[in-house]
Parts: C-alpha cells; sequence; structure tokens
C-alpha cells in the first residue's frame, strides 16, 4: 500500500475510534514503527491529526472538527451511550437538548418514549424526534449555523428562561482530566449553560474520545454534572467523579 492510501486509512481509523497508537499501526499495515511515525507526523503537519505520546488524535484547537468527521468518530459507542441514557430517562420528562452527534444518537432513542416535552437548540434533534407522535418538540430561536443544524447565540438562550427542566442533556467536545466541561463556541455554551440553570438535573454524553481532547470554552465543572455516560472513562477520572458524587453509566 502506498503512503497516500496509507495515510487515508489512518484518518479513517482516527476517525473510528478518536485515537491511532504507532504499534498498532505498524501491526496493521505490516510495516515498521518509522514508517507509521513519518506518516503521523505528515497528517500532523497537515493538520489532519495531532501527535500524542506514542499515536495520534483528532486534532484539538480553537475549532472543532468536521460535523461530517465528528459523527463517525466512535459511532457505535454512541449508540450504546445514548439507548443506555433513554433507558433511564421517565416517559412524561420535560428535557433540554443540546448540540451534538452524541445527543442526535439519544434523540434516535427516544423515538419511543411517551410525553416528553423536548426543547432543543438542535434542528437535527428536532427532526428526529418530531417522528414521535407522543413527543412535544421545541425549537428555540437563534443563529442557525448550517455546519451542524445548531442554533446559538443570546435569542436561544432566552426562550429557556420561561422553562424548567427535569433533566438538561449535553453532548461535548472535551472533558478535562478533572472532569471539567468544555465546548468551542461561547455563544453555544451559554445556550448550555442557561439550561442548566434551569434544571434539576444534568447529564452528560461524553464517549472516550472527549477524554483525549481539548476546546477553549468551559461549558461546567465536574461538580455540576449529575449523571455522565460514557463508552470508557480514565480511572483517575472515574475516581472524581465517585468523588463529585457524579453517576457513572459505562457502557
Amino acid at each position: 500500500m502506498n503512503q497516500s492510501l496509507r495515510e487515508h486509512e489512518i484518518l479513517e481509523i482516527a476517525r473510528h475510534t478518536g485515537k491511532v497508537t504507532v504499534d498498532q499501526l505498524a501491526a496493521h499495515f505490516d510495516v515498521t514503527v518509522q514508517t507509521i511515525r513519518r506518516d503521523l507526523t505528515d497528517l500532523a503537519n497537515a493538520g489532519r491529526l495531532e501527535r500524542v505520546h506514542g499515536g495520534a488524535i483528532l486534532p484539538s484547537g480553537v475549532r472543532n472538527i468536521r460535523y461530517e468527521e465528528r459523527g463517525r468518530v466512535n459511532a457505535e459507542a454512541k449508540q450504546a451511550m445514548a439507548q443506555a441514557c433513554a433507558a433511564a430517562i421517565p416517559n412524561g420528562s420535560a428535557l433540554f437538548i443540546n448540540i451534538g452527534t452524541s445527543t442526535e444518537a439519544l434523540a434516535h432513542s427516544l423515538i419511543h418514549h411517551d410525553g416528553l416535552l423536548v426543547v432543543t437548540n438542535n434542528l437535527n434533534v428536532a427532526a428526529i424526534l418530531a417522528q414521535n407522535e407522543r413527543c412535544n418538540v421545541l425549537l428555540t430561536g437563534g443563529r442557525p449555523r448550517p455546519e451542524d443544524g445548531g442554533l446559538v447565540g443570546p435569542v436561544a438562550a432566552a426562550m429557556l428562561q420561561g422553562f424548567r427542566f427535569d433533566i438538561a442533556i449535553l453532548g461535548c467536545s472535551a472533558v478535562s482530566d478533572v472532569g471539567d466541561v468544555f465546548d468551542y463556541d461561547l455563544d453555544e455554551v451559554t445556550v448550555s449553560q442557561t439550561a442548566m440553570a434551569r434544571t434539576s438535573q444534568t447529564w452528560l454524553l461524553a464517549d472516550k474520545s472527549k477524554f483525549q481532547r481539548h476546546a477553549p470554552v468551559q461549558v461546567a465543572p465536574l461538580s455540576r454534572i449529575n449523571r455522565l455516560f460514557t463508552d470508557h472513562i480514565p480511572a483517575d477520572l472515574s475516581a472524581l467523579c465517585q468523588d463529585a458524587g457524579v453517576a457513572v453509566r459505562s457502557t
């Protein structure tokens, strides 16, 4: 396999798992670790990956990766997390659901719930749940982001002031090693923070790739999260969650 094809497949693996390692890739392609290191360096120089010790991850920075790529990262894990989260939501609940591919997976898992009120700033979540005739779906206003179907800004946040939610369910872009939740867009974060101020419970959906990335805007500290749904949580963070009283559901 030539370098171009190999790099393309490396990116596909990274999008699926969130991280690649030199040793795993060398075994996968039956090439030397030096060859893989050169490939990863070239991909990092092109801004496609970010080098870390022993391998590479999807790039962090001040901008999120493309929406299409976000949807492919850990897709099966996101589906399992969404199903676990949906199973914990009682019928008749009032929910806020924010922007993200994990929350869109949750919307699919709520198709058969009964009597939900869902307020969302995610056009994709609204379109999915509109298929459930027993679910009352309301969209916030706000500035639309064409790249991912999000509605953001002060208008979106202001609409939430008139509600009291049972649960605010959030996706995010990154979780720090001490459990703080981060995202990229301040206008998006403002909406999520407003929902958190209007709810009894805040639940977070975060697959393992979120523990490997960084984003610039803090959504909330760990202490503001009541439940975390994930596919894998680092041991140190698991201990912090236990100390903070955060219920962790790892699928």
